[in-house]
């Protein structure tokens, strides 16, 4: 009830109908996609478990639905529109339903004047499909498995406007400028301002962003880049404070940020003086650490990463490297941006920070929506099955947004408990069928009354 009251605000609902006008499939297509979806924000699985999960819940319009109606479906949400050879691959039914969402809601969440970008790889258990699947570097730490990289777009509001997809070799320098290009050809939009993590640059990258005259705020990789590790960082010049340390953990973390500029670049240092004692603290417990284990011998430090870091080895010796500490210690508590835009040092600052919204986006696609592993061989239901992850987290999004509002905070455990907690049960006396309603407990009456869904009467007739 929850969740199909947000299907239909989202508009989701009605793309998909409009979509599906005129395709004549002998079972409700909309339904199947989102008993998936639905499946997939409450437990996730395969397409196999949903079919049996379906059994336990009242879910309007999907009384019909069969195990196969869930595959074809998932074929409709990937099918090919056009041929064309990109990057990207070819554009498919799931992005006709990302374009048509964002047009229907542009005017109610944002103009997409700014966009947060980053990605991922997820792995499959079979050779995943002709496109997608390859071997290329594995943020599951699974380099044995063929893997495709995804990428999420999100606006500065926090919601979710497409994900795209590339082959598991694709490094992640080369994912941002299609996706520029293709947010620009999609969206319909000219100008807007790309925040992204130092994963996704390179000077090649940046040449293309400045070509095209795209505002950027990106990472840098402040120990690989030797301009910002040499000249940046060594910068004098006194930092101003945005926020203050404060022993109240539900404040912002301390931030205090400099501007540099440097051939005609410019360069935002962010501070925070409580991370900077912590990696101060940690470096301190491995090198006492690091001169216990030096009396047993080098042979044993010389595979572990946290103390190599820290050590000068020779031939059959090995010593602390005092010239290494005081290099890392440069880089406690900081992280360097650099961006064109005219925004002030502070919002560079703060709008970067807001990028934790699509690595948070990963993690609800990863461990709580379990997209991962994905056990289909053809690229149409591979990429559905991404896209339904995708939906789910628009709906998920949605509903943290409407609670934000209503000035609630519940954890996403806890509000699916409270409201897998609420049954209806029917009885047969006299002749006549009743349904009864159980208590509704916990936070589950507050979702109700946010999303504005009347709760079931405690009992009513059925005929």
């Amino acid at each position: 009830m929850i969740f199909q009251r947000l299907w239909e605000e989202s508009g989701i609902q009605g793309v998909i109908r409009h979509l599906l006008a005129g395709r004549k499939f002998e079972f409700d297509v909309e339904r199947a996609i989102f008993l998936t979806v639905l499946h997939r924000l409450m437990t996730s699985g395969s397409d196999r478990h949903c079919d049996r999960w379906k059994r336990d819940y009242l879910i309007p319009g999907t009384e019909e639905l069969e195990l196969h109606h869930l595959y074809r479906a998932m074929t409709f949400l990937g099918e090919s529109i056009t041929d064309e050879d990109s990057a990207l691959g070819p554009r498919r039914n799931k992005d006709l339903i990302e374009e048509m969402m964002f047009q229907r809601n542009k005017d109610l969440f944002s103009e997409l004047d700014l966009v947060f970008f980053d990605t991922t790889s997820i792995y499959f258990e079979g050779q995943g499909g002709d496109f997608f699947g390859n071997r290329g570097f594995s943020k599951d730490h699974r380099p044995d498995l063929h893997q495709m990289v995804v990428g999420a777009v999100l606006d500065d509001n926090g919601r979710p406007v497409c994900c795209e997809m590339w082959p598991g070799n694709t490094t992640d320098v080369k994912t941002m400028i299609p996706v520029v290009d293709r947010l620009r050809h999609r969206f319909g939009i000219g100008q807007f301002c790309i925040v992204a993590d130092r994963g996704m640059i390179s000077s090649d990258t940046i040449s293309k962003l400045e070509a095209r005259q795209l505002p950027h705020i990106l990472g840098t990789r402040m120990r690989r880049v030797k301009e910002v590790k040499a000249e940046i960082l060594t910068r004098a010049g006194r930092y101003k404070e945005v926020y203050p340390e404060n022993a109240d953990r539900s404040k912002p973390s301390p931030l205090k940020v400099k501007e540099v500029i440097h051939n005609d670049t410019r360069y935002i240092i962010c501070l925070n003086e409580r991370q900077a004692r912590k990696d101060a603290a940690d470096r301190q417990t491995i090198i006492e650490s690091l001169k216990k284990q030096l009396k047993k011998g080098p042979k044993a430090l010389v595979g572990n990463k946290g103390y190599r870091k820290y050590l000068k080895v020779q031939k059959d010796s090995a010593q602390i490297d005092t010239a290494k500490i005081e290099d890392e210690s440069r880089f406690d508590g900081k992280w360097v941006l650099t961006t064109n835009t005219n925004l002030t040092p502070e919002q560079v600052a703060l709008k970067y920070k807001e990028l934790w919204r699509v690595e948070r986006v990963f993690r609800d696609v990863k461990s709580l929506l379990d997209t991962r592993p994905v056990y289909h061989q053809k690229d149409e239901n591979i990429a559905s099955h991404v896209f339904c992850s995708f939906l789910a987290l628009v709906l998920r999004k949605d509903l943290d947004r409407s609670l934000a509002e209503s000035k609630h905070q519940f954890e996403w455990n806890e509000i699916k408990q409270d409201l897998k907690a609420l049954k209806q049960v029917g009885i047969e006396e006299g002749g006549q069928r009743f349904a009864i309603r159980s208590e509704c407990k916990g936070i589950c009456g507050k979702i109700f009354q946010t999303v504005g869904v009347a709760l079931p009467p405690t009992i009513k007739a059925l005929n």
